[in-house]
């Protein structure tokens, strides 16, 4: 009987631990990744700069790059100013903006990328997704797995809290999305990798059972591992099914609705979620996820963004406009606004109890 089997792309290093940074140099000339030491390494002009001067002694063969920002524009000027070097791989050293930037400009000029990310913020870090700011708005682009991920928890605490508490209700959102791509499944058909599946989900639910508390060093360990997870769980499925659902679409339209009010990616997505479980009938779930939130400083209701329910409303109401053809809860009870209205006020009252 012939064993079938399929290749996964994924990483050839993850280093997760507290002093991982120091050890940059020797992990990537130990996987062959660069032997040269000849880097490309994308940074911020702010924290990215005291970063720089930390490393510079380890990293004497590389050639440092600023990024203005997160935009289309930003990657593609990253990449013209690579091709003049030859290099074995780019690092993009910094939050979800210049990671993203590194792998588009990575992918453009045929580079593998080190994601070496210094917050953990949502699961960018290990997806094939690259997010950009645009002239239309905010795209996203496919790009190649990176070869490599760093995460320093040392530089992870330094990092303002908030970034955690967005990572955390990125990590959870997990869980909602892949219950809304197994309704889409049920309903319609869509095809649903199990894989994936399984490894967004049991993510997702390693950070909400975790009794750590975010300056824990075993929590932060399963976090990071849950974003990680999360964007390999993405390149098994070939889209972000695994980790979008209604919960980033609720997110999504905040941002679009509100873009100066907007919150974090994560906390925007926590909501989601929570809510998202609530309408599906999980209300056990919802509360265990709302509890979570709470207990790690995320936001629970719209109020506690500074949202009143009418304004929270309107943006599960527009929601399902901010991914066509996405089945998830929303688009299945296609509620009216009264009926929001209502389902929002229970779940306050859920939530509250």
């Amino acid at each position: 009987m012939p064993v079938l089997t399929r290749l996964i792309p994924a990483p050839v290093v993850v280093d997760i631990r507290a002093g991982a940074l120091a050890d940059l140099a020797g992990v990537l000339a130990d996987q062959r990744i660069s032997g040269s030491g000849k880097l490309a390494v994308a940074i911020s002009g702010g924290s990215g700069r005291a970063l720089r001067e930390r490393l510079s002694g380890s990293l004497p063969g590389a050639s440092w790059f600023e990024v203005g920002g997160g935009t289309l524009n930003d990657a593609v000027k990253l990449a013209e100013a690579m091709k003049s070097g030859r290099y074995d791989a780019v690092v993009g050293l910094g939050g979800g903006k210049i990671i993203d930037c590194a792998k588009f400009a990575a992918a453009r000029v045929g580079l593998p990328l080190v994601a070496v990310a210094t917050n953990l913020s949502h699961d960018g870090l290990c997806s094939p997704v690259a997010t950009l700011d645009n002239d239309a708005g905010r795209g996203s682009y496919g790009v190649p797995n990176p070869i490599a991920v760093v995460i320093d928890l040392d530089v992870i605490r330094e990092a303002p809290v908030r970034f955690v508490r967005s990572g955390i209700g990125d990590a959870l959102s997990n869980i909602s999305a892949v219950a809304d791509w197994e309704l889409a499944h049920r309903v319609n058909g869509e095809d649903i990798d199990g894989l994936a599946a399984a490894m967004a989900r049991q993510a997702g639910e390693a950070v909400l059972r975790h009794p750590g508390g975010l300056g824990d060093d075993t929590f932060l360990q399963v976090l990071a591992e849950g974003l990680v997870l999360t964007g390999i769980s993405m390149s098994v499925a070939g889209d972000s099914r695994p980790a979008s659902g209604a919960c980033h679409e609720i997110n999504h339209a905040f941002d679009l609705l509100f873009p100066q009010r907007a919150a974090s990616h994560g906390e925007q997505c926590g909501l989601g979620a929570a809510f998202a479980m609530h309408l599906r009938g999980a209300v056990q779930e919802s509360v265990r996820m709302t509890q979570v939130l709470r207990r790690h400083g995320l936001p629970v209701t719209a109020e506690d963004m500074g949202f009143d329910a009418e304004e929270f409303v309107r943006v599960v109401a527009f929601a399902p406009r901010t991914r066509p053809g996405r089945y998830t809860i929303l688009e299945h009870l296609n509620l009216s606004e009264d009926g929001i209205r209502d389902a929002y006020a229970a779940y306050v009252r859920s939530a509250a109890a």
